[in-house]
């Protein structure tokens, strides 16, 4: 009953990840439009590492060790390449586009996964690979084929850079005793410091200019979509697997369509809409081609990893 309520836990974790990250492009969308892609995230993060500051000390109060202080930092420099790029990516595209495309993850996440052990996946899943990239064709190009514009290159990029993060996420804590609260601050005090560097001038401006609405929106950034969030993802990653967290956070697309639809009035012609159910149903069969995989092929260790929590994890 135990491990039932554990799965669960981790489960609907990872979901409110995928709801509050879906509805986080077209919150990005609405900043980029008065501030820069750096100060926007400067903003975002300095809000997260206040809260989580304060977290930490009324958590945790322990210095991280070499080790953890080298996770944290190497974790948050992959969290601000997939931020960097996710929202200069959303800036210059549809909201709805922006999460389906970064949706990709789902299929990359394996592949990274199985090149770092060195196991190839079965023909099944590059093909639901290929269904997913016809996907993405038919989504930006409602009127006909067209090349992808700036923003959906960018997007596609930050799926691949969000596959390398998850993966490494699960690789650099699992089995290891340290605080997530932790690990997370520093996650996000690397993302402040490195979006500040990149534009000061224009981070405080944004601080001045920002209204009431778009405070708003920053405070629904830094407290939801990256105190909540981050928290959350490390915590459930660290009690499954990299590939099923992909799975779960795969619905992320489902969220960022709603969104842009019902609050942002966003459209999606036929073509474009075939072309996002192509990627979501593609994401999704691949997922479950590399779950079979896996259980097929892992050992006793692997198997119990992915199918019950990790023993020997810090709560905090």
């Amino acid at each position: 009953m135990k491990t039932f309520w554990t799965r669960f836990g981790v489960d609907m974790a990872l979901l409110g990840v995928a709801i509050v990250w879906g509805s986080s492009y077209l919150a990005a969308k609405e900043l980029t439009e008065e501030a820069s892609v750096p100060a926007v995230l400067a903003v975002r993060f300095g809000i997260a590492s206040v809260a989580l500051g304060g977290l930490w000390f009324w958590r945790v109060r322990r210095l991280p060790g070499r080790a953890e202080l080298a996770a944290g930092v190497l974790l948050g420099l992959t969290q601000a390449a997939v931020l960097l790029l996710e929202t200069a990516g959303v800036a210059q595209t549809q909201a709805t586009n922006a999460g389906l495309i970064i949706s990709l993850a789902v299929i990359f996440t394996p592949l990274v996964d199985s090149a770092a052990q060195r196991r190839w996946l079965p023909p099944g899943f590059f093909a639901a690979a290929v269904v997913s990239v016809v996907g993405v064709a038919l989504l930006v190009s409602p009127q006909g084929f067209r090349v992808p514009n700036a923003g959906d290159l960018l997007m596609l990029a930050a799926a691949a850079v969000r596959a390398v993060h998850v993966t490494l996420l699960g690789a650099l804590t699992r089995d290891k005793p340290y605080s997530s609260v932790t690990v997370t601050f520093l996650q996000s005090v690397v993302c402040a410091v490195l979006a500040l560097a990149l534009d000061p001038a224009g981070s405080v401006a944004a601080v001045a200019a920002f209204s009431p609405a778009q405070w708003g929106w920053a405070l629904y950034l830094g407290l939801a979509c990256s105190v909540f969030a981050f928290l959350a993802q490390l915590w459930a990653v660290r009690r499954t697997s990299a590939s099923r967290a992909s799975l779960l956070m795969g619905t992320e697309p489902v969220w960022a369509v709603a969104t842009g639809l019902l609050v942002a009035g966003e459209r999606l012609g036929w073509i474009s809409t075939f072309g996002a159910a192509l990627i979501v149903a593609a994401g999704y069969a691949g997922q479950r081609i590399e779950a079979k995989f896996r259980q097929r092929t892992a050992g006793p260790t692997e198997s119990q990893l992915c199918h019950s929590p990790v023993s020997g994890i810090t709560a905090t």
